[in-house]
């Protein structure tokens, strides 16, 4: 049984989150990733230690730190299409999301105590590309194609599901329609170019008062991942309501657009201490920004020191 489904904790308390697993396992592990895919790793006993490695190291900080962790699935790529091009049936894709599930109840297990609460997020990936929106969907065959991977969440101990890197509206609005008619909390965490707009062009605002408008509210919060906090601190440099609807960070430890990260043939790992130093005037001005971790590029290091951020707010 889920043991935070029926109530969030991180929505009154600060809690982190890991950081750029694709990167990490691709640039400092060196495991291939088909398709930039982690949950291929659950195919074997191997590849679930290296994630089992990798989840311990944030479940160590968070406890170190009497602080709560976001223990998000590596299922980001683990939808049908994406499935499809690995060669993976959809009764192994299904078995594969359960796997990541398991995963993170028994990290949670060896490592959540009374001062770090740990939640498990089932991550729902795009569709598509992550960056570049290829061929969008209504809101209607979003809700039908990510139905699949949510309602295997549902039998799991999945607290809730997690939509990262969402880059266009319609989408969004499919995954938390989902998500509601399988009774899963979710969270909306949009990604955004160095204007601060989605790759549509369309403002945050509008994407999130739209998703919000045509889902009667349902996402518990909003986050933004996947950029750098220099790429989307003036839009939220406001006291328009829609900014209280933002609950969480992941950054990119790069400040490079999304087009040239997609180019670059090294990894761009920015400067852990600076990031961790821009995301205080955050935490002061957004009163519901209680969720925080890394992105591309991001490793143990960026979030120890975001989280040493985090500890000082609080």
């Amino acid at each position: 049984m889920a043991k935070y489904r029926n109530i969030l904790p991180q929505l009154n308390e600060f809690f982190l989150t890991d950081a750029g697993l694709e990167t990490v396992l691709i640039f400092h592990e060196n495991v291939e990733l088909p398709e930039f895919a982690a949950f291929y790793l659950l195919k074997d006993n191997e590849g679930t230690e290296v994630l089992r490695n990798y989840y311990r190291s944030f479940a160590e900080l968070a406890r170190e730190n009497k602080i709560g962790l976001i223990l998000e699935s590596a299922t980001w790529r683990a939808n049908p299409d994406w499935a499809k091009k690995i060669g993976f049936t959809s009764e192994q894709l299904a078995d594969l999301n359960r796997k990541s599930i398991e995963l993170l109840t028994e990290i949670r297990d060896e490592y959540e105590n009374e001062d770090s609460k740990m939640v498990i997020s089932g991550c729902i990936g795009p569709r598509g590309d992550g960056y570049v929106i290829g061929d969008a969907m209504t809101a209607q065959e979003a809700e039908k194609y990510h139905s699949e991977q949510i309602e295997v969440f549902r039998e799991t101990e999945a607290d809730l599901v997690s939509a990262i890197t969402m880059n266009y509206a319609e989408e969004a609005i499919g995954v938390a329609r989902a998500a509601k008619n399988a009774g899963m909390p979710v969270v909306i965490s949009f990604t955004v170019e160095t204007d601060g707009n989605l790759p549509t062009g369309q403002t945050l605002k509008d994407a999130i008062e739209t998703v919000d408008r045509e889902t009667g509210d349902y996402p518990a919060y909003y986050m933004i991942n996947c950029a750098h906090p220099t790429h989307f601190e003036k839009v939220l440099a406001t006291d328009e309501d829609w900014t209280k609807r933002i609950g969480g960070l992941r950054t990119n430890a790069s400040t490079k657009s999304h087009e040239e990260l997609n180019e670059s043939e090294t990894l761009d790992e920015g400067n852990p201490s600076e990031l961790g130093r821009q995301h205080a005037p955050l935490l002061e001005k957004l009163e519901n920004l209680n969720v925080l971790g890394g992105c591309c590029g991001t490793d143990i290091r960026h979030v120890r020191e975001i989280c040493m951020t985090m500890v000082a707010r609080a």
